[in-house]
């Protein structure tokens, strides 16, 4: 957790060169860590060579949500690690492309669940990254790897 404290993390993520310098922006993050919304607006500096979002910029929006998520959300007698990630590439990004991460009681009562039999679980979250129509600009697959202490 933040030194500031969750009440101030969004701020200071907003603030985090890796995400300042894409112009990605947290614009919601709910309290109890089951949604958060990102966004990031095209501009000179996250444009790749044809005028689109550069692919590593559109990945880095959606890097460390699930993992913080999981890591608030299932407490301090459980390990969670980013494992693997994907991005599929649905067409070209323009203009401001957001993504929306929700985790539910019920994915975290899964989790839960299994690990009381299991040594350890790899759940797979996947988020869409959308323009501002809607449509699906690129998709990434996130594998965790959650067990407990």
């Amino acid at each position: 957790m933040s030194p500031f404290g969750k009440r101030h993390l969004r701020w200071m993520m907003n603030l985090w060169p890796p995400f300042w310098g894409a112009g990605i922006r947290v614009k919601r993050m709910d309290r109890d860590w089951k949604a958060i919304d990102v966004e990031m607006r095209l501009r000179p500096w996250n444009r790749n060579y044809v005028g689109t979002h550069y692919g590593g910029s559109l990945y880095s929006m959606t890097d460390p949500f699930y993992m913080l998520m999981l890591i608030e959300n299932l407490g301090r007698e459980y390990i969670v690690w980013d494992k693997s990630a994907t991005i599929r590439f649905r067409k070209p990004g323009t203009g401001t492309v957001t993504a929306s991460f929700r985790l539910s009681d019920a994915q975290l009562e899964d989790i839960r669940r299994s690990l009381e039999t299991d040594e350890k679980l790899e759940p797979v979250f996947v988020v869409e990254v959308k323009d501002e129509q809607g449509s699906v600009v690129a998709e990434v697959e996130k594998r965790l790897h959650v067990r407990k202490k």
